[in-house]
């Protein structure tokens, strides 16, 4: 059975593998097909692509970030042309302000005594350091690790806890684009595209994605639900798949690997073939890359 991960994280964001690498974690991992889907970015695609082993497939994709009534929502988005105009204009202002909303929240670490520096977390991710709008995606995962080296944190996660998650001490608001306002700019760009990890929703009041939020999306041309992911437990998984099955549209199964700092779970979720076909058909962007 073709086995299928629709979510994944390289260096060109914040996940700690080169594109080639997560080709290779992939293959090894007993995949046939993966999606490469960094923050904000396509920029592991061509990479990626390079390094695709006979009859392996990979789906051209981009986690997008969004914001909805003061939480976090992500748009995992598929097969969509990154030149289209609007698109291409919102991913470079959502960049841009990544990273100097990261610049930010270094002042603010450093104004408490916590010995992290903007070059530091530039080489952390891989960025110049006059390319915020094209460069490789900057993000609090890099800043995390600058702060867990610095002494300031005992890992990643308690990073974000102590310091720079939601409500922490040196958190800094960014632009993110509205929800409902993503999925029209990626189906106008010939994309398709699925809500990703809806029961964990950083800043929502619950926790979770509204389910109307979810009705609303899948109203101008949401494909999926990834019910399917390793952050929802049994009940979770449930309750977004009936979301799903509701709402008329198909369940993603993806592991959102982020190399080592997930510990290197590609495929420890799928999605079934005929829901990744039925998912695909509509889109005219972009095609897949075939090894």
């Amino acid at each position: 059975m073709t086995r299928i991960d629709l979510h994944s994280h390289s260096s060109v964001s914040d996940g700690t593998d080169s594109p080639a690498e997560v080709i290779e974690y992939a293959v090894a991992a007993g995949l046939d097909v993966l999606a490469l889907t960094d923050h904000d970015t396509v920029g592991g695609i061509e990479e990626a692509s390079r390094h695709l082993p006979s009859g392996f497939t990979l789906v051209p994709g981009m986690e997008l970030s969004c914001a909805y009534q003061g939480s976090a929502v992500h748009l995992v988005s598929y097969l969509f042309d990154p030149d289209s105009p609007e698109l291409a204009e919102e991913l470079r202002r959502v960049r841009s302000d990544r990273a100097h909303r990261a610049e930010e929240m270094v002042r603010k670490l450093q104004e408490h005594g916590v010995d992290v520096t903007w070059e530091r977390v530039l080489e952390i991710a891989g960025a110049g350091k006059d390319e915020y709008a094209d460069a490789n995606t900057i993000g609090r995962p890099h800043l995390a690790r600058a702060v867990v080296e610095a002494g300031a944190a005992k890992d990643v996660q308690d990073a974000f806890d102590k310091w720079i998650g939601s409500g922490g001490p040196v958190y800094v608001a960014r632009y993110a684009i509205d929800p409902v306002r993503a999925v029209e700019l990626v189906r106008a760009a010939g994309g398709v595209c699925s809500l990703a990890h809806p029961g964990r929703a950083e800043g929502a009041t619950n926790g979770a994605v509204p389910v109307e939020l979810a009705e609303r999306m899948v109203g101008v041309g949401l494909g999926g639900i990834e019910a399917d992911h390793p952050s929802h437990n049994r009940p979770q998984r449930k309750f977004w798949r009936g979301v799903a099955a509701d709402l008329g549209v198909v369940v993603t199964g993806s592991s959102d690997d982020h190399g080592s700092l997930t510990g290197h779970r590609l495929g420890c979720r799928t999605t079934a073939p005929e829901a990744f076909e039925e998912l695909i058909a509509p889109a005219t962007g972009a095609p897949l890359l075939k090894g």
